[in-house]
């Protein structure tokens, strides 16, 4: 798809909404010249004093072109060119974006900062639907999040930290996935090596933390599949996290089991016998053959075994996540997931629509996923979000990603008080996350300013292994990052 950007700074937006119809499709960014064939135009000019806005959209025989004018090149021109080209789009793809022209990953801030104005939910939903093309089902879960969300964020101190910790090992990579790891089988050999030097780099953060006096909030250990690692190995991983930060007085503990063919009676009883507060099994559907799609080498009735066996250990605290959009899957198999799930009565529920990412497997069926959706993720979404609230659970964090099928969103739902305080932590960038381990990045959070600083790990095992001093020398910014506060 060919996209004009002429004599305007708002290709950034204007690109992102074009890829929200056009979500299969590669985006070719051309300047400042008129528009021949197929594709897009977007201009700003001004004249005697004014700021026109035209936008032409060119598909097959069909073309459509509107001008408006603006007082200001500011946002409100961006904003305004931006309804103009969606109303315009939707007209000749059929298709009406739930999100309007909202296209960030974090737009719950938008709730927030206009609550912190004095605005009362009546006038930011108005503003959401009216200025913005937002739904009004995409707007009251918007303003519900918002609210759970900064009740969660108001519990954070200037002088707090959340520690993340990286396990990246699965058993077997599934399809959609995007994140670096290694299926174990290959991998094992790495494991012993890779987990002795992540407890020394943990010491290494823990000691970094106390001279600098910060606060623990949260911990999560996530990958990958920690659970991919033995019940011993699991033990000492803990125990070393246990033995060197101050998890007595953090808020929560995760542990992302994830897969439920990595966990079993022995690791349960580790990590209820630790100071873990919370755990993940992720079933992403309960259909069996929507699994074997996606390549988990689980079963439906594997997860619902791990999950009944870790409330017998005692674990009382568990989230499971689910994918709308699932190649294969239906209206019919997701609501039935659904209710399989609640029957468990889990404190949390996540979920995710499904993105088609660029590293994922699926990559390449990327144009047949998004046209067999056709509405069907937005069905899930939309069952979700009612079935989830009629039977007491809360929305309280939520974001975006880019090749979401449908243009939808990601939302964690939870029962009072069993909220997943890191998720919000680290999705609205609230304050600084130290990370340990392959592929871990550390973010440094002025609590003053929004001045956010990335310290990165290597992606890969043997390159965290290789390179290790390497990784703990960068650590040294740490102390700079804090002492120049």
């Amino acid at each position: 798809m060919k996209l004009i950007i002429d004599h305007h700074p708002f290709q950034y937006e204007t690109e992102n909404l074009c890829k929200t119809f056009f979500p299969a499709e590669k985006m070719e960014i051309l300047h400042d010249q008129p528009l021949s064939g197929e594709g897009i135009f977007t201009s700003l000019r001004e004249r005697d004093g004014k700021v026109e806005l035209t936008a032409r959209v060119r598909l097959g025989d069909r073309e459509i072109e509107k001008t408006e004018t603006a007082e200001t090149t500011d946002n409100e021109a961006e904003r305004r060119l931006a309804v103009m080209l969606c109303r315009m789009l939707e007209e000749l793809t059929g298709f009406v974006p739930p999100w309007g022209i909202l296209t960030g990953i974090r737009p719950v801030k938008f709730v927030r900062e206009w609550h912190a104005e004095g605005l009362n939910d009546a006038l930011i939903k108005a503003r959401l639907t009216e200025k913005y093309l937002v739904s009004d089902q995409k707007a009251d879960l918007l303003i519900r999040t918002g609210r759970h969300e900064q009740e969660i964020i108001a519990l954070s101190r200037d002088d707090s930290y959340s520690l993340y910790v990286a396990i990246p090992f699965c058993p077997t990579r599934c399809r959609y996935c995007s994140f670096v790891s290694h299926a174990i089988d290959r991998a094992k050999k790495l494991v012993p090596q890779y987990l002795e030097l992540l407890c020394r780099e943990l010491e290494v953060t823990a000691k970094i933390a106390r001279e600098l006096s910060l606060h623990l909030e949260t911990v999560y250990i996530g990958g990958g599949t920690p659970t991919t690692l033995t019940a011993p190995q699991l033990k000492i991983l803990l125990d070393c996290i246990e033995k060197n930060f101050d998890v007595a007085h953090a808020r929560e503990f995760t542990v992302e089991a994830g897969r439920p063919d990595t966990i079993d009676r022995e690791k349960l009883e580790v990590i209820k016998h630790s100071a873990v507060t919370r755990i993940s099994i992720n079933p992403q559907t309960l259909n069996d053959d929507v699994l074997r799609e996606i390549g988990r080498n689980h079963t439906a009735g594997q997860f619902v075994e791990s999950f009944r066996l870790a409330r017998e250990v005692g674990i009382g605290n568990i989230n499971a996540d689910l994918i709308a959009g699932l190649p294969t899957d239906t209206e019919e198999s997701f609501e039935k997931t659904l209710r399989g799930i609640l029957s468990l009565s889990p404190e949390n529920i996540t979920l995710h629509t499904l993105s088609v990412k660029r590293a994922a497997d699926l990559r390449d069926e990327g144009a047949k996923i998004h046209a067999a959706s056709a509405g069907t993720a937005s069905h899930m979404v939309d069952y979700a979000y009612q079935m989830l609230t009629q039977n007491g659970y809360e929305p309280y964090y939520l974001y975006r990603q880019k090749n979401m099928l449908e243009s939808l969103e990601n939302v964690g739902y939870a029962r009072a008080g069993y909220e997943g305080l890191y998720n919000v932590y680290i999705m609205d960038e609230t304050h600084t996350i130290l990370a340990a381990g392959a592929g871990a990045v550390t973010k440094l959070k002025n609590p003053h300013t929004d001045k956010l600083e990335r310290i990165f790990n290597f992606k890969f095992p043997y390159e965290y292994i290789s390179r290790y001093e390497e990784i703990l020398s960068r650590k040294e910014r740490i102390y700079e990052f804090y002492r120049e506060l």
